[in-house]
């Protein structure tokens, strides 16, 4: 079983972030497992903890990832869901923990190591054109 559960949100090739206030690294939103706690519930609370406003349509899961960050040597253990719509103001819940929410295009800005891993396999870049 997975540790945490992740949100992958997208729309108009910008994809939903939120920035931590420890760090100012963005990554996809979401947290830990509580016990006896499915991802699936963990990923609602959370997101409701984090983004109250924030109206998810149906979620399902991408993947489990259980992976040795190559970095860090911290290990991942997520699970990967992706929202068909999220609709709803990004207002802040958890302003100990998160200072920002925002519609960002998924490059250009300082990731976590997992959502930098979500990105490169959900969005990877574009083979350049000669």
């Amino acid at each position: 079983m997975a540790k945490s559960s992740k949100l992958v949100a997208a729309k108009r090739g910008k994809v939903l972030l939120v920035r931590r206030r420890v760090d100012g690294l963005w990554m996809f939103p979401g947290g830990r497992k509580r016990a006896r706690e499915t991802e699936k519930d963990c990923l609602r609370r959370e997101i409701k903890e984090e983004l109250p406003k924030l109206k998810l349509g149906r979620i399902s899961l991408w993947k489990e990832v259980k992976a040795k960050n190559k970095r860090s040597g911290r290990k991942m253990s997520d699970a990967i869901f992706i929202a068909k719509s999220a609709k709803g103001r990004l207002a802040i819940g958890d302003k100990k923990e998160i200072d920002r929410a925002a519609w960002q295009k998924p490059r250009g800005i300082r990731l976590t190591a997992t959502s930098r891993y979500i990105r490169d396999r959900l969005f990877p870049r574009k083979p350049r054109r000669r």
